[in-house]
């Protein structure tokens, strides 16, 4: 640790109030020790690891931490702050705060030390001396100091074996008992987060230290950054119950079949793990097995903490948005090539390129609509693999490689009874949910090794083609052309609401689920695009460029609002929301949540609602103003984009200015002397 952390590393009076604050104070003390290169790129990647999920843990801990390219060397800083700090801790804010920073390619022995400390945290004892050390050096040499040694990524917690021992004596001193009462219940456990750094070696230390108190006998296998060493097959099989706390899939989950299972995110691990080995007993005493270990992760709530099994109705719901954004964002990059290249195709040769015949039997070199025909057959291939696409791994999201291609032959299928977009939704959950099905089939061992690569797939792949070809197939077909006559017919008020809402979606997590949800409903209706479908396109784009552009005109027009960091963003912003990437916007919604998000989802409404009302349309999935010459109605379109973007950076500037005057408002306003602080 000694290279880890020094006495200049080591702030007992952290002063900062906010996350971000401590975050940039502690962030300071590594540029000063050369350990950051570049303090606004650092920081920009903790909040977006910050945004992933809150990093507090009961007993007042804080563990900002996260991979950056900025970062040169492994580095770990340490605050105290008397007044506490709220890290998203279902206790309270933290006092004990570890900044830790990460490089991009960290080597497995630096990592296995930060996971070293993860796991101390989990030690009364040790927070304890952090919080009673006066001494920066001391409290450097007391992380340093105490390290452990560095132990193997499979760590087997056999709790109550000097229990065991007593038992044993007592067994021949009164002439024997029964055996069973001499053998532990046993868990083997897995644990990752999507970092991999911290959470993942807590939730383990926190799953051993409560099955010592326990009597009970845990095995953890820690799925993290410094390796991944998997638990002994005899071990696994002789374990009653398994857990898993995990944020990201755990891998090779076939192994853990047939055991009772409770799943949950990996803060429950850390937070609750007494009522998880509770609860493992609980089901191991039903008899309840886990059927399906071999599904995506999940059956956890959104910040990462479960409740429990992935059973209950609220976790399906989350684990079916989890299921549908992996099929979208496999099926985002098709439908930007295949999107672009048909626009291009437009520009250079009319939309009656469209029409042309096959380049492989028609092609002059020196002809541009021999150019555009090609950019345009080429882009609608890729197009082409849209629904299939979609559908392929919606299924991969629920039940791995062997619903792959079951999820692949529904989507085509779709295609082929005309029920599109929808169809592809249906079709990738279907083959998901028979793969799943197949799976709960208990087969003899000799058959085990083909299952995934013939026997699952051709059931599968046959059962999904019935169902989509005789069963649900004509009736999704006629509800997307019902949708379609919908998007078609819109006008007026219709149609301006809907714009709203497509606004206010596309800018409330800015790239998030919802924002996600708005996109892949506007290029669905690209693969057979209609006037409704196009209009729906461009109020979809349009408002995803106003919070970019909007946090660029804010920092341009009223500098002194925002921070040095912020302002270098702002102009890196003008681009990125030129070019239709709302992300462009969430460094300043991780900053200030509360001002940004409403006026940006303000801005956005106004700009859908305009681009609906003057009718544009768009047959470009992405490309921002760069796609201009392809929008109908470009001259009303740009006007709508600026509307919406001047809404936005007027709300955005009127709310933070509330915020610089209120503090000192409100100390003026203290007669008793006492120092008001308004919270950022």
């Amino acid at each position: 640790m000694s290279e880890l952390i020094t006495a200049e590393l080591v702030d007992l009076d952290l002063s900062a109030t906010t996350k971000d604050a401590a975050a940039r104070s502690l962030a300071e003390r590594m540029v000063a020790a050369h350990r950051v290169t570049d303090l606004d790129g650092f920081l920009a990647d903790v909040a977006a690891r910050e945004a992933q999920m809150p990093t507090g843990l009961d007993g007042g801990i804080g563990i900002p931490h996260c991979r950056s390219e900025y970062v040169n060397a492994p580095t770990l800083a340490f605050g105290r702050s008397g007044a506490g700090i709220d890290f998203g801790a279902a206790d309270g804010p933290a006092d004990l705060i570890f900044l830790i920073a990460a490089p991009a390619g960290a080597d497995d022995d630096h990592l296995t030390i930060l996971s070293g400390l993860a796991r101390r945290l989990m030690d009364p004892e040790f927070t304890a001396a952090l919080r009673a050390g006066t001494d920066p050096r001391a409290v450097a040499a007391l992380i340093r100091g105490e390290e452990a040694p560095e132990e193997p990524e499979q760590e087997r917690v056999e709790a109550g074996s000097q229990e065991q021992e007593r038992a044993g004596t007592a067994t021949e001193a009164a002439g024997g008992t029964e055996a069973a009462e001499r053998v532990p219940f046993r868990i083997v456990a897995v644990t990752s987060c999507p970092t991999g750094i911290a959470h993942t070696y807590m939730a383990a230390e926190s799953l051993a230290a409560a099955g010592r108190a326990e009597g009970v006998e845990v095995t953890v296998e820690t799925q993290g950054s410094a390796g991944f060493k998997k638990l002994d097959p005899a071990v696994v099989a002789a374990a009653d119950a398994v857990i898993w706390a995990h944020d990201v899939e755990v891998r090779e989950k076939a192994r853990f079949r047939g055991k009772p299972l409770v799943d949950v995110g990996v803060k429950a691990g850390v937070n609750r793990p007494a009522e998880l080995i509770a609860e493992a007993r609980r089901k191991a005493e039903r008899g309840e097995i886990a059927t399906a270990t071999d599904k995506a992760p999940g059956s956890k709530d959104g910040d990462g903490d479960g409740n429990g099994s992935g059973t209950d109705h609220a976790h399906f719901g989350v684990r079916l948005r989890t299921y549908l954004m992996s099929g979208v964002s496999y099926m985002v990059p098709f439908v930007a090539a295949g999107g672009l290249l048909i626009a291009l195709s437009f520009a250079i040769g009319g939309y009656e390129i469209a029409s042309a015949k096959s380049v492989a039997d028609h092609f002059v070199w020196g002809e541009a609509d021999s150019w555009a025909a090609l950019l345009n057959q080429i882009g609608s291939a890729a197009f082409g693999f849209l629904v299939p696409v979609l559908a392929g791994y919606i299924a991969y999201g629920m039940a791995d490689r062997p619903a792959l291609v079951p999820g692949f032959v529904g989507g085509a299928i779709a295609l082929t009874v005309n029920a599109g977009f929808l169809g592809g939704l249906v079709a990738g959950l279907l083959a998901g949910a028979v793969v799943m099905a197949v799976q709960r089939v208990p087969v003899h061992a000799t058959l085990r090794g083909i299952m995934p690569v013939l026997v699952i797939p051709l059931i599968a792949s046959a059962t999904v083609g019935f169902l989509m070809f005789i069963v649900v197939g004509k009736p999704i077909a006629s509800l997307q052309n019902a949708l379609t006559d919908w998007l078609n017919g819109l006008s007026g008020s219709n149609a301006v609401i809907l714009g709203v809402v497509l606004g206010l979606m596309m800018c409330f997590d800015m790239g998030g689920p919802l924002n996600k949800v708005a996109y892949a409903f506007a290029v669905g209706g690209l693969a057979d695009p209609t006037p409704g479908s196009l209009k729906v396109m461009a109020a979809v784009m349009a408002a995803g460029m106003v919070p970019p552009l909007a946090m660029a005109l804010a920092t341009t027009v009223r500098k002194k609002l925002f921070t040095k960091t912020e302002r270098e963003n702002g102009r890196a912003a003008w681009v990125l929301g030129a070019s239709f990437i709302t992300e462009g916007a969430i460094p300043f919604a991780a900053a200030d949540p509360l001002r940004v998000i409403p006026s940006v989802m303000a801005g956005g409404a106004v700009t859908g609602a305009l681009s609906m009302a003057f009718g544009a349309t768009l047959r470009a999935p992405h490309g921002g103003v760069f796609v201009v010459p392809l929008i109908g109605e470009p001259f009303l379109y740009l006007l709508a984009i600026g509307a919406g973007t001047l809404v936005a950076t007027v709300l955005v500037v009127l709310l933070k200015g509330a915020r610089r005057t209120a503090p000192e408002a409100a100390e003026d306003a203290g007669a008793d002397g006492s120092r008001v602080t308004v919270a950022a």
